[in-house]
């Protein structure tokens, strides 16, 4: 079972990591990393590069993962990385995505019609590529499974193995992980956070050089 996961530069690196560390375990599982060109692909953060190979290398994955990240604006126009999500859709069991990964989906066309989630700061964009925004942090539709921001990959990952592997495999991949969150603030989601908070994330996302 071949599982792709795009690199671009300036991918958040939790949303590529997350995945990765719930699928490579699963049995049979052979875990790619590819981008438009092959070589080192740099995370948004700097402190971490990937070496990626060549999108045309891996034409028919089983699982397609497509991570967000501020580098995602750069991979809205239609191109050769939108032609190859359309070919390798076409023929994968899942595509999947996390973060605003899900808008370089929906801007590629595989979300057309189909419920999707993306990071809260985004949902609403999904609308522009004929998606349909849904607030949840995995949403399944199909073969489609998108994961809201970030830190939701793990989440998401964790349900596929279930569906792929059945539950007691997915089990035993959450505990070998001791994956048990128990954040020690309220503050995960827009709904949950304090009101001034949400405001400035929003107001930052619109205009980050006036916002501390």
């Amino acid at each position: 079972m071949q599982i792709a996961v795009l690199l671009y530069d300036r991918f958040t690196a939790l949303d590529a990591i997350g995945p990765y560390e719930v699928l490579s375990r699963l049995p049979g599982a052979e875990l790619v990393f590819v981008a438009e060109q092959p070589g080192p692909v740099a995370a948004d953060t700097g402190m971490l590069a990937l070496s990626a190979g060549a999108i045309g290398d891996v034409p028919h994955p089983d699982i397609v993962l497509v991570p967000g990240g501020p580098g995602q604006e750069a991979q809205m126009d239609d191109g050769p990385v939108h032609e190859w999500l359309r070919k390798a859709d076409a023929a994968s069991s899942w595509t999947t995505s996390v973060c605003t990964g899900s808008l370089i989906l929906a801007a590629a066309g595989v979300l057309a019609g189909r419920r999707a989630t993306s990071h809260w700061l985004a949902l609403e964009r999904l609308r522009e590529f004929g998606a349909r925004p849904t607030v949840a942090r995995v949403v399944i539709d199909g073969k489609y499974v998108t994961a809201a921001g970030v830190s939701a990959g793990i989440d998401m990952a964790l349900g596929l193995s279930a569906r792929i592997a059945g539950t007691p495999t997915a089990q035993a991949i959450q505990l070998m992980m001791e994956y048990a969150p128990q954040p020690p603030l309220n503050a995960g989601t827009p709904f949950t956070a304090p009101p001034g908070l949400v405001s400035r994330m929003r107001m930052r996302s619109r205009h980050p050089q006036r916002v501390e």
